[in-house]
């Protein structure tokens, strides 16, 4: 993966985050919840894509 695809994923997904925050209205923990949500996903994803875990797609769980 290109650097200037990682970096466009990143903002194509704070935007997209920015957009729900701001323009659809939910309760504060709601939205502290889904942005945590959404860091974590993104710091794995990233972790996955540099290579420190194994991809995500090939973990089973049960």
């Amino acid at each position: 993966m290109s650097l200037i695809t990682l970096v466009m994923t990143l903002v194509v997904v704070g935007l997209i985050l920015w957009l729900i925050n701001n323009y659809i209205p939910m309760d504060r923990t709601i939205k502290k919840i889904l942005n945590a949500v959404v860091v974590i996903v993104v710091v794995l994803w990233l972790l996955s894509v540099f290579g420190l875990i194994p991809p995500i797609s090939g973990m089973r769980i049960g």
